[in-house]
């Protein structure tokens, strides 16, 4: 396993994250603690999960299968760099809409979501608590003082964005500063060889504050994978069928790329990734341990300048940072 500091922190962090989406929803909890163990034994220390995960189980139940996981295992939490995030409802809507204060970053929101994730985790600390999505309604100071509590008390130790644009990341980290703490160390975005749009913003503005770039959906949704036989994965769905058939000669060209050098359409683009500056590590999301496996041999791939420079001619960027990559 490869390791590298969580952004501008000294918490070092291994290349593949262990993402749980799937855990309680399409992978089961036997599974899902196979799949934990096989990560542990391969050296991947981060995971990352959600309030809100869980889908047809309901919301909460990966993070309880995660605790479940922690407690039946004494002595691995401290092995696991552990991240959550906050923003999603918890509680269903009445017959008259949501319940107020239920969703979002408000203080009191902040605050009981982190109790809710550390009684599910079964833990005493959230190492990176992610603001899921951005609360326009919320402002800086009341975010932060928020987290100042949880982090006072020893319960988050570290925290992060994810979907921010580069000025709510900027905005972020000044008022952070001008509070003396230490505000967002990571941000969580989508990010791929088919979707290059943080390219432009989110990419420098996180270099620039040092924030480490976690990429979510790393294979498009299944669009890079090379596609699956298996009517339950992500591939098979309607809508990357339908994007497989609009990109046909594209994706030809790139899984013919990858089969002529030994590797999968998978690997590839995890590699990709994993060469791409700023990329902390890209959050996979295994059904099954051979997933997890396999995902993990994208380690060895080594991708020389033709490699990258031939990756860029078959799905271009958006050219380069902004200004320069639209003004000049």
């Amino acid at each position: 396993m490869d390791y590298t500091y969580l952004g501008r922190t000294g918490t070092s962090v291994s290349r593949i994250v262990l993402g749980t989406m799937n855990f309680g929803d399409r992978t089961s909890e036997e599974d899902a603690f196979a799949i934990m163990d096989r990560a542990l034994e391969l050296g991947v220390n981060f995971f990352d999960t959600a309030n809100g995960y869980g889908g047809s189980g309901g919301r909460g139940l990966t993070e309880e299968i995660i605790g479940r996981w922690f407690s039946a295992r004494p002595g691995v939490r401290d092995d696991i760099v552990l991240a959550t995030k906050v923003h999603s409802p918890m509680v269903d809507p009445t017959p008259e809409g949501d319940v107020v204060n239920a969703r979002g970053a408000g203080a009191w929101q902040v605050r009981r979501e982190a109790i809710g994730s550390l009684r599910r985790l079964q833990t005493d600390r959230i190492d990176l608590y992610q603001f899921h999505h951005i609360d326009r309604h919320i402002s800086w100071p009341e975010l932060w003082q928020s987290m100042e509590v949880l982090v006072a008390r020893g319960e988050v130790v570290y925290t992060g964005s994810s979907n921010f644009a580069a000025w709510n990341i900027a905005q972020a980290n000044e008022v952070a500063q001008q509070r003396n703490f230490l505000g967002l160390v990571s941000e969580q975005s989508l990010y791929n060889l088919a979707q290059r749009s943080i390219e432009l913003e989110v990419i420098p503005a996180a270099q620039h504050y040092g924030l480490g770039i976690i990429p979510w959906s790393p294979l498009a949704g299944g669009l890079l994978s090379g596609g699956s036989s298996d009517p339950t994965a992500r591939s098979g769905s309607a809508g990357v069928k339908s994007a497989r058939e609009e990109r046909r000669d594209q994706l030809d060209a790139y899984e013919r790329f990858a089969q002529e050098r030994g590797w999968t359409p998978s690997s590839l683009g995890l590699a990709w990734l994993l060469h791409q500056p700023g990329v902390t590590g890209p959050i996979i999301g295994p059904r099954t341990v051979e997933q997890l496996e396999s995902a993990v041999s994208a380690l060895e791939i080594r991708l020389s300048d033709e490699d990258l420079s031939a990756l860029d001619e078959l799905f271009p960027g958006p050219g380069g940072q902004a200004p320069e990559a639209y003004a000049w």
